[in-house]
């Protein structure tokens, strides 16, 4: 890009950022470099034996950071990145941004190298690193993420023996007297600030109470889906639920709602992820490309978190 257009685009970013521009805020949250060398060996260019230059790691997350943030398809996120001056700062005013394809291998290169979960401990080591550890509370939900199931009947085969693309990895559940198709995200959070700190994807026919997040050592509130099993959380503040020839106690139905109070603040990062980022329902097919989807949801939702916090931070200060 010439010096005069680079100095026209910063001109008219800075008048975008005088209105105020979230991504701008987003970009000085974390140190997008420390993912640079967890990214690196993925490529040949970077090696002995030498290979074609590799597109910038870094910007190519922060693409898939704008992806989720947006819900763009990858022919959005090229378009859009393109078009809008705040998209192109945010990614470092880069002379080309990235196509649609080359969006799309990146994503399925980080899933096939082993990637994803490294690139989610590095951001829980940048929160931790900010004083924002957990303390021992954490929170245990799940919520259902919606994929099309296409007009194959339910016995017809599914995973690799699919004969279209709709009839993948995605299984039928009962929510409520509905049934959906798709997927379920699950997360566990902390109950001081509300970062999501681990999750997982599983298809929808899987019940929540399978999936235990929690570590030794902590507690864990979660509520009645999960009545009946251990987790391995040091403490177990699961909410009781009436069996058969039992009705809960006084006592019980107090305890429920105590730990509700502190249960049902897992209940925002779903409401960002579904309503913020239209993260919601996927088109992506396959498990493993759900769960690189929901990687950045939960990630695009840390850093939303985190800017509220600051701001939170902020005003006391000046309160103060």
């Amino acid at each position: 890009m010439g010096g005069f257009e680079d100095y026209f685009l910063r001109q008219h970013y800075a008048k975008v950022a005088n209105l105020g521009d979230k991504l701008g805020e987003i970009s000085g949250l974390i140190d997008w470099e420390k993912f640079r060398p967890i990214l690196s060996d993925m490529y040949r260019d970077t090696k002995a034996e030498g290979g074609r230059p590799h597109i910038d790691e870094i910007l190519m997350v922060k693409l898939l950071v704008l992806q989720g943030w947006y819900g763009l398809s990858d022919y959005e996120a090229e378009r859009q990145a393109t078009d809008r001056v705040s998209f192109w700062h945010f990614l470092g005013c880069p002379e080309k941004v990235p196509d649609r394809t080359t969006l799309w291998l990146f994503r399925e290169r980080l899933t096939e190298k082993g990637k994803i979960h490294l690139i989610w401990e590095e951001l829980q080591r940048q929160l931790d690193e900010k004083g924002y550890r957990i303390k021992r509370g954490t929170i245990q939900d799940a919520t259902f993420i919606t994929a099309d199931p296409g007009h194959a009947p339910a016995d017809k085969p599914r995973g690799d023996e699919a004969k279209t693309r709709r009839s993948r990895d995605g299984t039928w559940t009962k929510k409520g007297k509905k049934s959906e198709f798709g997927y379920k995200l699950h997360v566990l959070t902390d109950k001081e600030n509300q970062f999501v700190r681990r999750f997982d994807t599983t298809t929808g026919s899987v019940h929540d109470s399978q999936i235990d997040l929690s570590e030794k050592g902590e507690t864990v509130y979660r509520d009645k889906g999960y009545f009946g099993t251990i987790p391995f959380a040091s403490t177990d503040k699961t909410m009781h639920r009436a069996v058969r020839g039992k009705e809960l106690s006084v006592k019980d139905k107090r305890r429920n709602r105590a730990i509700n109070r502190t249960r049902s603040l897992v209940e925002r990062p779903f409401a960002v992820i579904k309503r913020v980022f239209h993260a919601g329902h996927v088109l992506v097919t396959t498990h493993l490309r759900v769960h690189a989807k929901n990687l950045f949801s939960c990630f695009c939702y840390n850093l939303f978190n985190l800017i509220s916090i600051r701001n939170a931070e902020r005003q006391l200060s000046h309160s103060d």
